[in-house]
């Protein structure tokens, strides 16, 4: 996690609870906003996502293009972000 931003750090640092989807990184209000429209409304429903797409980057990364229309930073930012975690908490 040397390439990290705080926030990343900060999410990987402790378990989910019920974080707002914003404190993933990578996502910020506009894209929050749109994953909550599509009802992703908190980080923990995106996990489970991440986990149906058996925590596959492409397959992650294209559907966060399709669904909030992520650019490929933010989409790996998010993929990074929740693959850390399931390896600190799962």
């Amino acid at each position: 996690m040397a390439n990290t931003s705080q926030k990343h750090k900060n999410f990987v640092a402790e378990p989910m609870g019920d974080k707002a989807v914003t404190e993933l990184a990578g996502v910020g209000e506009v894209l929050g906003d749109r994953l909550a429209k599509a009802g992703f409304d908190q980080a923990c429903v995106v996990l489970g996502q991440f986990l149906i797409l058996k925590r596959n980057q492409e397959l992650f990364k294209e559907w966060m293009k399709d669904t909030c229309s992520a650019n490929s930073k933010q989409a790996m930012d998010c993929w990074q972000c929740l693959d850390d975690w399931c390896g600190e908490f799962l």
